[in-house]
């Protein structure tokens, strides 16, 4: 009864470390939107605009309902960011988009944690060494610069990384728990169910689970082909878990052959990422069509995210001495091999599916995609702190073992520090390619503000979306490519889009064109007032028009 009673103390206590490192994190997420809030950062990235009001749109529309969560973007993100963009001011800030980021910061941090303390830990009692490391695994994500600005703003990288890292806890702990003789058959399917449940969720995020749940899901039928024949419950979850990692991918392939009559209608309908670099004057991307530079760019993209200079190759050394010491040293540990996936799903990305990354140390010398680097700090974090482990293990004495602990605190903070000192390649990225278009969303903002609060506006929202949202015009005002009806393929003669394009006047006081959109080339057969002209570097000219259409 007594060693009972120590064990549960003992887990309650580990469950408590585990909260520690979450509320630690908060606490640096807080304080890190608190300053860029402050400094009006929270929406500098095109895509969290956009992520914000896909979101918005579903119930800020003319036509709302869940059609406005469109295709190329997988949903979970922006059903997350619902209930706190009802706000009007916090969709105005962008605070709405910050908050699911934030918490899944923690959660990561906090999945991280747990991932090397359950995966050292001998007999589920993890020891001195193993705490250690992984409180230095969880220091590592956290404390990581380019996180630490992400996770403020509605990019998805944040969220995908918790789901990413939970997914991969669970599989661990499922692996573990089947090799022990103390654990019951329930005891382990629910780790696999859960780790289901976690991938499900990651593969409404980003298309980078879809790759994950393949390579999760041949390992899970691996494990299961070594069972014993006896072991029916936990054949039985395996098919379970392999299911319900193909369900999300196969409900957004239903989603988009039923709404957009393609099931690919993401990878190759007009707003992909294929069609876009089609449409794209420039020479091919690196690495398309070539694989070693494929590679060479994304690991480029990731050591950039976690050094600068010669610290780069610190970190890609860390990472092949935790990879070489699981597979020497303790091949039971080879569940946390899965967090490598990333690096060939970005591989074949940049070289078949048109997804480029640009770097500033290399042509074309410009900032494009950089944070899908980001992908592999959650390796970088756990194959440090493996290797720091290993080290601790060989060294005896008390004395080596804090040079081992404190040499590696100050080359993190030394590696860390040459990103703060040169500015956060992520939040270079993000204000390099916003300058622009922050001047141009600002300035015709500024002219929305004069128009009658309670008149229409036509608009094509796919691009400069941000302008409405600074003015504080809610969407509902605005008639948008959002109101088509995307089942009626080729054209729609008889949407709301459509009839307000061919006849502006009827249906809207103002419109708002883009040189080059589809209301610009509409407008182009109307004789409409045009009120003021927008021009800004490096961006399309905007024309604000008066339709006169009668009062009402």
């Amino acid at each position: 009864m007594k060693a009972q009673r120590m064990k549960v103390q003992s887990v309650r206590r580990w469950d408590r470390e585990t909260a520690l490192v979450a509320q630690v994190a908060a606490c640096v997420s807080f304080i890190s939107f608190a300053y860029y809030f402050q400094h009006g950062d929270l929406l500098l990235y095109g895509d969290a605009v956009a992520h914000i009001n896909i979101a918005r749109r579903v119930f800020d529309s003319r036509t709302p309902g869940l059609l406005q969560l469109g295709t190329v973007w997988l949903p979970l993100p922006h059903l997350l960011m619902i209930p706190f963009l009802l706000s009007d001011s916090a969709w105005q800030s962008g605070i709405g988009g910050s908050i699911p980021s934030m918490i899944a910061y923690a959660l990561g941090a906090a999945g991280i944690f747990r991932l090397v303390r359950k995966a050292l830990s001998v007999n589920s009692q993890p020891d001195l060494t193993a705490r250690i490391a992984a409180w230095l695994s969880a220091l590592i994500y956290a404390a990581n610069p380019n996180l630490i600005y992400l996770q403020i703003t509605a990019m998805t990288e944040s969220l995908y990384l918790a789901l990413f890292i939970w997914a991969v806890v669970y599989f661990s702990e499922f692996a573990q728990e089947l090799s022990r003789k103390d654990t019951t058959a329930r005891e382990t399917s629910s780790s696999l169910m859960k780790c289901g449940l976690c991938l499900a969720a990651a593969c409404l995020t980003r298309y980078d689970a879809w790759f994950l749940a393949v390579a999760m899901c041949l390992a899970a039928l691996v494990v299961g082909l070594r069972l014993r024949a006896d072991h029916q419950i936990l054949r039985r979850s395996l098919a379970k878990f392999v299911l319900l990692a193909a369900a999300a991918p196969a409900l957004w392939l239903a989603y988009n052959a039923i709404i957009y009559r393609n099931p690919l209608e993401f990878a190759n309908g007009p707003y992909s990422a294929r069609a876009i670099e089609r449409k794209s004057t420039s020479p091919a991307h690196p690495g398309s069509h070539d694989l070693p530079l494929a590679f060479s760019y994304f690991l480029k993209s990731a050591e950039l995210n976690m050094a600068e200079g010669s610290w780069q190759k610190l970190w890609v050394a860390l990472l092949l001495l935790g990879t070489l010491g699981i597979l020497i040293r303790d091949r039971r540990l080879w569940p946390l091999l899965l967090l490598w996936v990333p690096l060939p799903f970005y591989m074949l990305s940049i070289a078949y599916s048109g997804v480029p990354i640009y770097l500033p140390v290399w042509w074309p010398f410009s900032f494009y995609n950089i944070r899908y680097g980001l992908q592999l700090l959650p390796l970088f974090a756990v194959a440090a702190a493996l290797f720091a482990y290993f080290l601790l293990r060989l060294v005896q004495k008390k004395l080596a073992g804090t040079i081992v602990v404190s040499t590696g605190l100050i080359l993190l903070a030394a590696s860390y520090g040459s990103v703060w000192r040169v500015q956060r390649v992520c939040f270079r990225e993000a204000w390099v390619n916003s300058r622009s278009r922050i001047a141009l969303e600002t300035e015709l903002a500024s002219n929305l503000k004069k128009l009658p609060y309670d008149s229409a506006v036509l608009m094509y929202l796919g691009d400069h979306v941000g302008a409405l949202q600074r003015a504080g015009i809610p969407l509902r005002r605005t008639i948008n490519e959002g109101n088509h009806r995307p089942w009626k393929a080729p054209t729609d003669r008889e949407g709301l889009w459509e009839r307000a394009l061919a006849n502006p006047s009827q249906y809207v006081d103002f419109v708002v064109a883009l040189d080059g959109d589809p209301v610009a080339v509409a407008v182009q057969k109307q004789s409409l007032s045009s009120l003021v002209v927008i021009r800004t570097a490096g961006q399309p000219a905007a024309t604000i028009y008066w339709t006169h259409r009668s009062t009402r």
